[in-house]
């Protein structure tokens, strides 16, 4: 049995998961807060108990040193050497990665030269990873992209159609997101069906706040619905998802907005957000539109609106589907959404819905689909870390 940890690192957040492998215990979890402003949070569950310890953390090295400080304290390990490896989650993994890698010199010269693509993201990352270094000098890491899973789409799925040179010396491609969760519950719902992955054509539906649809085939990446960036696809939160490009130089010349602030609005003013004026957070959009808020409800037949077409595009190109997945935090929780999208699917697909069944669970594995529908429909919750911990032990011999 080995300790493996999986990382999750934002530019200011620390998420952890500690595993007994290969049980796949969960032994803690925890995350760190507010990494570099005057006050920090600190939450670790372990033992049945959750620790909130409020102290500074200007960097992520004295994030970690307080983590390894907690997993002693709290007697979640006798001795940090129990830890044998640690999986560290990378969001923007370009062409070079088309599975985890382990963490040297070269690995980490490619992130870093892929942070141009996820600058809030990968370089956080990197330090978090080096943070670990420094901590436990011994220690095993692995990165995990959030792109590898979707490297297997052909170029007639990646390419856009922009002067070539921009893909060959820019790297302008489609590399999509949330790649880990995409492969975990697409394997999963295989297992929940009884069947092999390689033999299901399965559309998986990632709806959080960030939001992702991949088309997997045999157990492959075939399509998926973020872009370059991770602002591309369905909408999202605060995200507009896919627009008419020429938007943008003609709001920039009808306003006087910067680069700088058309990316902000783009990113974070957009999506729910934007076409309510309410919230990004669909639980409260769908209270102002049961309380008739006329752009609440827009926001949510738009909302539906495009992942219906993308999941009836994927379907087309897949020749057909055997499941459907809902999984993320609106995903596994809204049944609302999920209803709706459902609905909408309903003729194209053949897929029937057990809608009773729907409204009654929450973040749980339930097949909600009737025996009679052509496509079967799960709520499977992702496991990102699991999948991350399980790439640990593969890539380092555990």
């Amino acid at each position: 049995m080995s300790k493996v940890i999986s990382v999750n690192a934002g530019s200011s957040s620390l998420k952890f998961q500690l595993f007994n492998m290969p049980e796949e215990e969960v032994v803690c979890s925890g995350v760190i807060e507010r990494i570099g402003q005057a006050e920090g949070i600190f939450t670790i569950k372990c033992n049945g108990e959750k620790h909130v310890i409020n102290q500074p953390f200007p960097s992520h090295d004295e994030a970690v040193a307080k983590l390894m400080e907690a997993l002693i304290e709290y007697k979640v390990v006798e001795s940090l050497e129990e830890i044998k490896g640690a999986g560290h989650r990378i969001v923007q993994g370009g062409a070079y990665f088309s599975d985890s890698a382990i963490v040297d010199e070269d690995s980490t010269a490619k992130v870093l030269e892929l942070a141009e693509l996820a600058p809030l993201h990968n370089l956080p990352e990197v330090r978090c990873c080096q943070a670990f270094q420094k901590a436990l000098p011994e220690l095993g890491n692995i990165y995990v992209f959030d792109t590898a899973f979707h490297q297997t789409m052909k170029p007639a799925s990646y390419m856009y159609a922009l002067p070539y040179e921009w893909y060959t010396d820019y790297k302008v491609r489609r590399y999509g997101a949330h790649g880990t969760s995409h492969m975990y519950v697409a394997n999963r719902t295989a297992e929940l069906m009884g069947k092999d992955v390689k033999d299901l054509k399965i559309i998986t539906c990632h709806l959080g706040n960030g939001a992702s649809i991949t088309a997997v085939d045999g157990g492959v990446c075939v399509n998926t619905s973020m872009g370059f960036t991770p602002l591309g696809g369905i909408m999202m939160g605060t995200r507009c998802g896919d627009i008419d490009p020429a938007i943008v130089p003609y709001m920039m010349k009808k306003t006087g907005m910067t680069p700088d602030e058309m990316d902000a609005a783009l990113n974070k003013k957009s999506g729910m957000l934007g076409v309510s004026g309410i919230s990004s957070d669909a639980r409260d959009v769908e209270i102002a539109a049961i309380e008739g808020d006329p752009r609440a409800r827009l926001t949510q037949e738009i909302y539906v609106n495009r992942i219906v077409n993308v999941v009836g595009g994927y379907y087309m190109q897949m020749g057909g589907c055997d499941a459907l997945a809902f999984t993320a935090g609106l995903g596994e929780n809204n049944q609302y959404f999920r209803r709706k999208i459902c609905e909408g699917l309903e003729k194209g697909m053949g897929l029937r819905v057990n809608y009773e069944l729907n409204a009654s669970f929450r973040a749980e594995e339930v097949k909600i689909s009737t025996e009679e529908s052509k496509v079967s429909a799960w709520v499977v919750p992702t496991n990102e870390e699991l999948m991350i911990a399980r790439d640990v032990v593969r890539l380092l011999g555990l």
